[in-house]
Parts: structure tokens; C-alpha cells; sequence
């Protein structure tokens, strides 16, 4: 994400939102890197050099525009490869290839039932929806739909470059229950857990951005988000233990996300991760564990059983200043008395 984006929690009167999750835990999905085209002449790919490399793209762009509409599905699959790799190299053709008309058709040809010509429409869709001024004419023109349609059917390639597509169409805030309601959630979860590991990379970060809204956590949740996002916060070598972890740190305030997490053995993972994680993981995973025994005197017996106490006094003493109190936090409410009622008041609040 470019922006800043902070998890809110709050216990025993200190507020816990300046996790702050930097550009190395979510990198933007960027133009597509599926590389060049060898099937490209070399007339067409001198035409499209020289249209990078000059003012002079106008003309083709507008002919290219047109041939998205021809009756041959070769022209076709011709006319928006050229215009995703126009999009891609110069940002100031991604307006131009919008104002020649050319959202509507691409929009229509990822319906298609040919599978290359969907691909090339789709990430034409996603390097044209890097520039801010085409989201919101993107998501109005109907390409949510067919992008979650892709993200069902597509080609790998395809999938993960609808993902990314919905992504940017999700920083827009408008239009992240409609990308709910539409099924992507369902999809992105599966690329979650099959996907290569780009598709994992880009369905976190896009489920990330969609799970600020409650009614997408729920959706997330009844999907069977919790599994792999604990299988992968359990593998150190996936490299998707802190994208992980952020996107479950979203979800925890849901009473359901709680139980799920539990009923996963997430619990030991994130006692793992605080023992032998890196600082900012360690401080994802103290959050998380305080927002699961804050709703539970049962969770918090399991977490003081796992061994949580010595890791977490080990980070009182080595942290920074934030993981520092989180750890505190924790640690107070672990050596709270432990019998009772088997849940708290707060078990049943939500954002």
C-alpha cells in the first residue's frame, strides 16, 4: 500500500493503533510482470517502441481502441496486448487509452471464453487502473464482475492480475462492498492458499484493503480465511509470515474470527512468532494475542499454557518502545486470575 494504514486496539485505557504498516509488508501490485511478448512482429514491436518513446501514440492508441472491436479474436488479442504494454511502459497513456474508449471493450473481452485474449484484457485493466483517475470510471464502466469472473476461470496469470485489479479498485472506498458482494472474497482466500507465490503476495494485499470493511471480515472468515493465513504464518520460509499476520489482525475483532483462529492451532504459531519472529512480526502477533485473551479467559489459559509469559518478558526488555508496551499489556492480563466466566464482556464487540 502507499499509504500508511493502522490496526485500532485499545486495552486498559492505552490505545494500541500505531502499528503503522510500511511498503515492505504490502508492495503495491504494479503494471503487469508477465514480461514482453514474443509473438510481437518486428514491425509491431518497433511501432510500439517508437509509440513509447515519442508523443506520437495518439494515433495508434485510437486504432488500437478499434481493433478491440474487430470480429477476429487474433486482431483483437493483438490490440490489447499492444495497449497493456503501451499502458504499462508510459503512466500518460494509461489516460490517453481511457479517453480513446477503450475501458468498455476491455471490459468485454474479459468475458471471453478464449483465455489469452481474457488474460491480455485484464491486465490492460490493471495498468490502467495504476492511474487514479481511471478507478473510478473502471469500477462505474461494470469491470468488477468480469475481473472476479476471471479471478474464477482465468489463467494463472489472469487470476493474479484480477486480484491486483480489484485491489486498486478496492482504495477506492465506494467500491469495496461492491467487490464483496460480488464473490471476489470467496476467490481471493482459494489464490491464498493454492496460488503461486505472487497470488498469495497479491491476494493478501487485496484482501487486506477489502477487510477494513466489517461485512467483508465476515465473508473473509466464512470462506476459511483463518487456515491459510495460519499454515503460512507457520512457514518462516514463505515469506508471508507479516502479510499474514496483518490481514488476521484485521480480522480478529470478529468473535468468529477468534474461535477459527483457535480451532486452526494459531495459537502456538503466534507464541512461535513472538518467540523467534522478527521485531515487527513479534509486535503483530502480541496485538493479536491481546485482542484474543482480552474476549476470553479460555484463550488467555491457552496462551499462558502455550509458554507465551518468557517470550513475551524477553520483549519487554529488547523491543522497540511500542512492542515494549504491547508485551506489557499482555503479560498484565496473562497473570490476571484465571477463573471466572469463560468469556468477557468485550467477546461480543466488534469495529
Amino acid at each position: 500500500m502507499e499509504a500508511d494504514i493502522h490496526t485500532n486496539y485499545a486495552y486498559m485505557g492505552r490505545n494500541f493503533s500505531n502499528i503503522s504498516l510500511d511498503s515492505t509488508a504490502f508492495s503495491d501490485c504494479n503494471s503487469d510482470r508477465s514480461g514482453e511478448f514474443p509473438t510481437t512482429s518486428g514491425i509491431q514491436t518497433k511501432r510500439l517502441l517508437l509509440a513509447c518513446a515519442t508523443e506520437k501514440s495518439d494515433d495508434l492508441i485510437q486504432q488500437l481502441v478499434s481493433d478491440l472491436e474487430s470480429d477476429s479474436i487474433e486482431i483483437q488479442k493483438q490490440a490489447a496486448m499492444e495497449l497493456r504494454l503501451l499502458a504499462k511502459n508510459k503512466p500518460e497513456n494509461r489516460v490517453k487509452i481511457a479517453r480513446a474508449g477503450a475501458i468498455k471493450p476491455l471490459i468485454t473481452l474479459i468475458s471471453s471464453s478464449d483465455l489469452e485474449l481474457q488474460e491480455h484484457g485484464v491486465t490492460a485493466i490493471l495498468n490502467l487502473s495504476l492511474c487514479d483517475e481511471n478507478k473510478e470510471v473502471l469500477a462505474s464502466s461494470g469491470a468488477i464482475r468480469p475481473l472476479v469472473k476471471a479471478l474464477k476461470v482465468g489463467t494463472p496469470t489472469a487470476k493474479e492480475n484480477a486480484a491486483c485489479a480489484l485491489l486498486r479498485l478496492s482504495q477506492l472506498e465506494e467500491n469495496k462492498s461492491p467487490i464483496g458482494r460480488s464473490g471476489a472474497i470467496p476467490l481471493l482466500v482459494n489464490l491464498l492458499e493454492t496460488g503461486n507465490f505472487r497470488g498469495k503476495k497479491d491476494a493478501s494485499t487485496a484482501l487486506y484493503s477489502l477487510c477494513s470493511l466489517k461485512e467483508n471480515k465476515i465473508r473473509a472468515v466464512e470462506a476459511g480465511i483463518m487456515k491459510p493465513l495460519v499454515e503460512l504464518m507457520a512457514d518462516f520460509e514463505s515469506n508471508m509470515v507479516d502479510k499474514s499476520a496483518f490481514v488476521m489482525s484485521l480480522l480478529v475483532s470478529l468473535p468468529e474470527a477468534r474461535a477459527a483462529l483457535v480451532e486452526e492451532g494459531g495459537i502456538p504459531v503466534l507464541v512461535e512468532i513472538i518467540e523467534v519472529g522478527s521485531l515487527r512480526q513479534k509486535e503483530i502477533a502480541v496485538v493479536i494475542l491481546l485482542q484474543l485473551c482480552d474476549a476470553s479467559v479460555v484463550y488467555r489459559n491457552m496462551v499462558a499454557r502455550e509458554g507465551a509469559i518468557p517470550p513475551l518478558v524477553a520483549l519487554t526488555q529488547a523491543g522497540t518502545k511500542r512492542a515494549k508496551q504491547k508485551a506489557e499489556a499482555l503479560i498484565e492480563l496473562l497473570r490476571r486470575p484465571r477463573s471466572g466466566n469463560t468469556a468477557s464482556s468485550s467477546d461480543s464487540s466488534e469495529d
